[in-house]
């Protein structure tokens, strides 16, 4: 005999979903002004962070699909906020590098995003938020 489903109220699936929801209102108010979208804001922030890099890492670590990435860095691209050019020692690859207009954008929003990260942080407590992502990370595809 199997077990019954849990309640909605306590189903993990949905609770992910409400909560990225809660998460994502004050990024989507942040970026309403930027003329960027959320999956364009993340793939600036990971080249911002880490530097030029390989569209399958870039995708890995901005959590897109390889597909998805390909479309998004061609939006970033004719606007001017990354540029991509074929590796020299493996022309196969594509890499991608934030241009300054593109750094300018998260810099702008730097201070917004800081303090939407701290207010996360308020509301949970400095360790319940970390203990929050070590979770989190748990549960993450390797």
């Amino acid at each position: 005999m199997t077990a019954p489903l849990p309640a909605t109220s306590r189903s993990l699936p949905i609770a992910l979903i409400r909560a990225r929801e809660g998460i994502m209102a004050p990024i989507r108010d942040m970026l309403a002004e930027t003329g960027i979208t959320e999956q364009q804001w993340r793939v600036l922030r990971v080249l911002a962070e880490q530097g030029q890099m390989d569209t399958s890492t870039l995708a890995n670590r901005a959590s897109l699909l390889f597909p998805s990435l390909t479309r998004i860095a061609s939006t970033l691209r004719d606007k001017g906020l990354i540029t991509q050019v074929r590796d020299t020692t493996d022309r196969r690859k594509q890499l991608i590098t934030i241009t300054p207009e593109g750094q300018a954008i998260i810099t702008a929003r730097a201070p917004q995003a800081a303090q939407i990260v701290q207010d996360f942080k308020n509301k949970l407590g400095q360790n319940d938020y970390e203990t929050l992502l070590n979770l989190l990370a748990k549960l993450a595809p390797e």
